[in-house]
């Protein structure tokens, strides 16, 4: 399977996940918005039948149709609806005595024992006839708050609580409100709801399609990084091995001959061994780099006699090739940094330097203060770098072609400041490549200061 079918099929899986989870969101949400509409609807008509019951209780064990009440309330009248009685139908209210009158939504049927409506002539023959004859009175149904359909059109809440202390035949008492308005209310929100729910699920398509594109970007760039590093990796060590390979190889066409005949071949694989030696250690830095598995070992260091002892080697290789390096240390500078890993960082600077620079250049390391931060900067009069590569210099195996062709010659494999960077970036400090005013480059470390 090549590269654009793989690429291919993740992206498509990408897009089917996303596509299913932003359709589940969808619908979850709909479903509790509709459920909530629907709570909110029904908690009017809820809350206005529960009142009334409640109000019956404060008024005692209230006698419907005879304007009576019993167990300490307020006694009327006679008569049904007169202003001192209970209000039409039997409503435990009277005006003046504070207590709020029924909602005129409410109807309010009383069955007998016998399941039969006994308040038929409250009602109205037209409105008994045509709505409620054909209604049966439900035991399973006292105290809960229910939904009803009558005549197959008409929806009701409806609530029937029992009284069987009370008098004129009346033993239960059943309470409807009707709600063909909020259900055309939710009815008419569940089609709106149902309608941007669709629309949302297809415009998560063309989001799932874009959210799988840019999933897929920084996949797709590790990928060819990971394949470049590969290619590269194999091309640096199948170099020192042709070369080892091949000397041996010379070596045994004569095994009669003495060590110091075959000294120039034997040098030279030792180089090359060296060379992948280095090379296998580098690549095993990254690695550990890049899994998080490397660990520093902080401790406090006094940064000019530590800088001090690393450039003095250096110094003298330098000499000895006809070089200068020359040092500008600030006294008193104390960082926390991992000594092993920061002496491994001026090490891989101090051999670039080095080996970009001829004779009569110069070689400077400088540190200092820098507002809230600490300087190091390791600078050449050397070859230098073209300002459009400065960029990719901390790239692994990069080397700059041509002009930097020699580091191939030197030893060099393009890891040595990308291990340089991970350095100062575990150390949450930064390092750029600039160019020096005249010629060569400086390397500029910026970590942090305490």
């Amino acid at each position: 399977m090549d590269q654009n079918s793989v690429f291919s099929k993740q992206r498509r899986q990408f897009t089917i996940f996303n596509f299913i989870t932003f359709t589940l969101i969808f619908t979850l949400f709909a479903v509790i918005i509709l459920s909530q509409v629907q709570r909110s609807m029904y908690s009017q008509t809820d809350q206005e039948l529960r009142g009334f019951t409640d109000r019956a209780a404060e008024f005692g064990s209230f006698v419907p149709g005879t304007g009576s009440m019993r167990g300490g309330g307020p006694q009327g009248g006679s008569g049904g609806g007169g202003p001192q009685g209970e209000g039409p139908g039997g409503w435990p209210f009277r005006p003046g005595d504070g207590s709020m009158p029924p909602s005129p939504r409410v109807t309010m049927l009383q069955w007998d024992k016998d399941g039969q409506i006994i308040n038929q002539d409250q009602l109205g023959s037209f409105l008994y006839q045509m709505y409620f004859s054909d209604l049966a009175y439900n035991p399973q149904a006292v105290d809960e708050i229910r939904t009803i359909t009558i005549q197959d059109s008409y929806r009701y809440r409806t609530l029937i609580y029992v009284d069987p202390e009370a008098t004129n035949g009346v033993y239960a008492t059943q309470l409807l409100i009707n709600v063909d308005a909020e259900e055309a209310a939710v009815a008419s929100f569940q089609r709106i709801l149902i309608l941007c729910t669709a629309l949302f699920i297809l415009l998560s398509i063309v989001t799932s399609l874009l959210l799988s594109s840019r999933t897929m970007r920084p996949i797709q760039r590790s990928w060819s990084k990971q394949s470049e590093f590969v290619e590269n990796a194999s091309h640096e060590l199948r170099t020192p091995l042709t070369i080892i390979q091949n000397k041996l190889e010379l070596l045994l066409t004569s095994p009669q001959e003495r060590i110091v005949d075959k000294f120039e071949p034997i040098a030279v694989s030792l180089s090359e061994t060296r060379r992948l030696s280095k090379l296998t250690a580098d690549l095993l830095t990254l690695a550990r780099a890049d899994s998080a598995e490397t660990i520093l070992e902080i401790k406090k260091l006094q940064l000019e006699p530590f800088l001090k002892e690393i450039c003095e080697p250096y110094a003298e290789i330098a000499e000895s090739q006809d070089k200068r390096l020359w040092t500008s240390l600030e006294p008193g500078l104390v960082i926390e940094a991992d000594p092993g890993r920061l002496h491994q960082l001026m090490v891989i600077l101090l051999d670039n330097a080095l080996k970009y620079t001829a004779e009569g250049d110069s070689i400077g390391v400088l540190a200092r203060r820098d507002e809230h931060r600490l300087l190091i900067e390791v600078s050449d009069t050397g070859i230098g770098i073209r300002p459009e590569n400065l960029q990719s210099v901390f790239d692994r195996f990069y080397r700059e072609d041509k002009a930097r062709s020699r580091a191939a010659e030197q030893g060099g494999s393009g890891l040595g400041l990308s291990i340089a960077r991970w350095i100062v970036d575990a150390h949450h400090g930064t390092i750029e490549a600039a160019p020096q005013e005249t010629k060569g480059i400086v390397f500029r470390i910026r970590l942090p200061w305490r």
